[in-house]
């Protein structure tokens, strides 16, 4: 283990968050799971070993209930989907929607995304990598938490394909100019939509219930899109 992986997880980016799960979402958990689900282990995964074939990969940290996820995952069948979650009822519903749907192009963690990307994901092996509404961590004494921080950019930056795409939303605006100072920081990574600009949101992201309603409100929402050079 690198002495950055270390550092980063030392400062927990989220709150360990289990929850208790519906009688479904345990049961969706307990059957679907086994085929599923994906468990830390010492060496690299083989990508197309785990799908069974080679294609495009996208890689969401953070999935929450799954929704946007498992409907991109619905829409795309040609692409890979792998999914980064720690809160167990999350898990158990994307598990159940899943296999409700008869998606089988989506394979979950549940574990934390930094030991997930240190660990088990090769390095240049994704071609986007998404992460939409982290925790925000409002308060000034928590930003240290964020997720979005030099030392975990470096690291996806490295699982990323030559080519391949970060995609970041949030609906604080505060948060989304930490995300900008990060990103465009970093010399692998360079703007799609220009120097500092924000994107439009991509139709490939599904507008979740709580950002329409957000928008009724009158909140904004912030998406970043960089390439990796």
């Amino acid at each position: 283990m690198s002495e950055t992986a270390k550092k980063m997880r030392r400062i927990r980016s989220f709150v360990l968050r289990t929850g208790r799960m519906t009688e479904g979402q345990k049961r969706a958990y307990d059957l679907h799971w086994p085929s599923k689900g994906l468990e830390l282990k010492n060496d690299a995964i083989v990508l197309p070993e785990v799908f069974g074939r080679d294609a495009p990969v996208v890689l969401e940290i953070g999935f929450g209930m799954g929704d946007s996820l498992v409907a991109m995952a619905e829409q795309n069948p040609e692409s890979r989907y792998l999914g980064i979650e720690v809160h167990t009822p999350g898990v158990g519903k994307l598990l159940a929607d899943v296999e409700r749907r008869g998606i089988r192009n989506l394979k979950v963690f549940s574990d934390d995304a930094v030991q997930v990307l240190e660990d088990v994901i090769p390095v240049n092996s994704v071609d986007l990598m998404q992460i939409f509404f982290p925790d925000p961590w409002h308060k000034k004494r928590h930003h240290k938490r964020r997720l979005i921080q030099p030392d975990f950019v470096s690291l996806a930056v490295s699982r990323l394909a030559s080519g391949g795409h970060m995609h970041l939303a949030t609906d604080w605006e505060p948060y989304a100019e930490h995300m900008m100072d990060v990103l465009s920081a970093s010399e692998a990574l360079e703007n799609v939509a220009g120097e500092r600009q924000f994107s439009p949101r991509p139709e490939s992201r599904p507008e979740t219930k709580f950002e329409r309603r957000g928008h009724r409100l009158g909140h904004g929402v912030w998406d970043l899109l960089f390439t990796k050079r």
